[in-house]
């Protein structure tokens, strides 16, 4: 699949930061992971209830990966595309598009895995309920 804008189910704007770009004037390839987590957990807190500080069930990253494709730099503003690749019982693999604004190509490609287990126990979880509907919901219709 050629990725575009299309192939991904929910979008979250950011702004990059002046403290983003490296000496070679670029966002640093390390800021790139604080894109996917940001955008992938205001969605599970403001869509699927998860309660990052007190709830029983929290998310573990166990894997991430980056593909770089084309240089982003302060001060443009991103769109971050995310979708559901994989819906375990347990873990859940997102798949990321970052994208300037205005542009269907993807400045850079990428993956992040949870794996949700029990706060108390850390043991590997069902993800259920209200989690389990809203990453449902990231997952691409194929046609």
């Amino acid at each position: 699949m050629t990725e575009r804008r299309s192939n991904y189910v929910h979008f979250q704007s950011i702004q990059t930061r002046w403290m983003d770009n490296d000496v070679y004037q670029h966002v640093n390839n390390v800021v790139y992971y604080s894109f996917f987590d940001t955008v992938i957990n205001q969605y599970l807190i403001l869509e699927g209830g998860l309660d990052y500080e007190h709830g029983a069930i929290i998310g573990f990253a166990v894997e991430s990966h980056c593909q770089y494709l084309l240089p982003i730099k302060f001060p443009e503003v991103i769109d971050v595309g995310v979708r559901v690749g994989h819906l375990g019982n347990s873990s859940v693999r997102y798949e990321i598009g970052i994208f300037k604004q205005g542009q269907d190509e993807p400045a850079a490609l990428g993956y992040f895995v949870h794996v949700f287990v029990n706060r108390e126990s850390g043991t590997p979880t069902p993800i259920g309920g209200q989690l389990r509907d809203v990453l449902t919901r990231l997952i691409l219709a194929q046609d």
